[in-house]
């Protein structure tokens, strides 16, 4: 099992699981997080700490599109382990439907 960061954290991206994490197994795209599922090591502690409950763990049914994300981008992104400022507006996308058709970026974040 791991964990994945699902559709909530476009244009969310509140970073508060980064602080958690005991090996820095999240990576920064433009406008979401992921989690690299051959880092992670099921522990957990990520899940309650996101405002937008969107850590998962890869358990759950239909959640096997938000492994394939994870794990793709995770390759492609910059590794982050310090929490950065949410978006200004991410309240307003907190909770709102079909964010990845309608949001996600391919883009790298900074990363640190």
């Amino acid at each position: 099992m791991t964990y994945v960061v699902t559709d909530n954290c476009i244009k969310c991206k509140y970073m508060d699981c980064i602080e958690v994490c005991p090996v820095d197994c999240f990576y920064e795209g433009e406008n979401m997080l992921v989690i690299h599922p051959d880092e992670c090591i099921d522990c957990g502690v990520c899940e309650p700490e996101c405002p937008a409950d969107a850590i998962k763990p890869d358990t759950e049914p239909g959640l096997e599109k938000w492994l394939q994300v994870n794990t793709e981008y995770a390759d492609k992104w910059p590794n982050i382990t310090a929490k950065k400022e949410p978006p200004a507006d991410a309240k307003e996308f907190d909770g709102v439907e079909g964010k990845f058709e309608r949001y996600f970026s391919p883009e790298p974040g900074e990363g640190d």
